[in-house]
């Protein structure tokens, strides 16, 4: 218990000591809270990213592809192997029959609402049963699009990044004139970032025949996935490959999201540097300072291990304060901060709200008390070794 209380007397001696050292301790502490706010900033970005992707399909709905295609983009179907994908078993039923959808997807260019610079959107064109497949399609303005007419509906993540999409606008796209009839949510995801119309009005627009691109589908259950792949699979009439729809966008995306991760840990890293060379000029300081008080406390019987354990506390403690300010300026500042970036596999923007989560801030904080505890140690030690008789006489 004596070490204990040794340890306790110490560290709080310290503590009231730091307004006396205000200017080198605030250094300290607003490094720290730099390196944690571009840490959190950055990877909120991945975070953000990968709910949208995570948002996007239930276990339940599969996505069926060409053969060999990574990507709608070079994928090709026939309609009649859509039909014959619609007759697979495994699939739900609706009012009009299987619960599928044949569709189209076509990038066009768009100018941004920041900067008026183009940029490449996805336009998709769906069956009359894509709201039922997907389940999670809410209008929140205007109408659905009618079936055979140049009509549009536009995901709020376009709607918000793009100009010219706004409910009653017309919009030239490719020969046609398209009117934008009505605005949907997805629950964050990826068919935010879209635009949506009728795939028989999508295909002579651009020349793409009776063909289509995929076939989204709704199974019974997310247990009939494998009943429903291996039909397509042993099915002689088809060169197909199918997956779980989230499984199919994250493995798009992951690329992306870990390319970010990487990014943000690295430009982190860096300040990191700074800022433990701040931590550890200013704990030096404060061991300078107190050599004399330090050594009377030797003196007095006060052990080497708590001077480490307290001079340890005053640094973590510092990198607390930074930590915690650093995260929650990083939560206020970009928490559902809106945004777009390249989804690399369809070469389109993918927009997205930043999510600055628990975890994350979590992940931040334990971030600056290493800091703290790799900043506090050389100079903790240093303390505990200095020579009683000499540091005593110091001036």
């Amino acid at each position: 218990m004596n070490w204990f209380t040794q340890i306790l007397s110490i560290s709080i001696f310290n503590l009231r000591a730091i307004p006396e050292r205000k200017g080198s301790a605030l250094s300290a502490a607003f490094g720290i809270a730099g390196v944690v706010l571009v840490l959190t900033a950055v990877l909120a970005i991945a975070e953000g990213f990968k709910k949208s992707v995570t948002a996007t399909g239930a276990p339940d709905v599969a996505v069926v592809l060409r053969s060999g295609s990574d990507s709608e983009m070079n994928s090709g179907l026939s309609r009649d192997e859509t039909r014959v994908i619609s007759d697979a078993p495994g699939i739900a039923r609706g009012k009009r029959g299987p619960l599928t959808s044949a569709e189209l997807f076509v990038i066009i260019d768009l100018p941004k609402r920041s900067t008026g610079t183009s940029a490449n959107v996805p336009l998709r064109g769906v069956g009359e049963n894509a709201y039922d497949v997907r389940g999670n399609i809410v209008l929140r303005e205007g109408r659905f699009f009618e079936a055979g007419k140049n009509e549009l509906i536009v995901g709020t993540g376009a709607a918000r990044a793009f100009a010219g999409l706004e409910v009653g606008k017309s919009i030239k796209i490719g020969p046609n004139t398209w009117q934008v009839v009505g605005l949907f949510t997805a629950d964050g995801g990826i068919a935010e970032s879209e635009i949506w119309t009728d795939a028989s009005v999508l295909q002579p627009a651009y020349n793409r025949g009776d063909t289509f691109q995929s076939v989204y589908a709704k199974l019974n259950s997310p247990g009939s996935f494998n009943e429903f792949k291996d039909a397509l699979s042993l099915n002689p009439q088809l060169k197909t490959k199918v997956e779980r729809l989230n499984e199919f966008y994250a493995a798009q995306t992951t690329m992306v999201s870990e390319f970010i991760s990487k990014i943000g840990v690295t430009i982190a890293s860096l300040m990191a540097c700074g800022a433990l060379f701040g931590a550890l000029n200013t704990m030096y300081g404060a061991v300078s300072a107190r050599t004399r008080e330090i050594s009377t406390l030797r003196a007095l019987g006060f052990g080497s291990g708590p001077v480490i354990i307290s001079v340890l506390a005053e640094s973590v403690v510092l990198a607390l304060i930074g930590g915690v300010l650093g995260a929650g300026i990083a939560w206020l500042a970009f928490d559902g901060y809106q945004a777009s970036t390249l989804n690399w596999a369809t070469f389109s923007q993918v927009t997205f709200a930043f999510a600055v989560t628990p975890q994350l801030l979590v992940q931040a904080i334990l971030w600056s008390i290493v800091l703290g505890l790799l900043g506090g140690i050389f100079p903790a030690i240093r303390a505990a070794r200095l020579p009683i008789a000499a540091a005593l006489r110091e001036t």
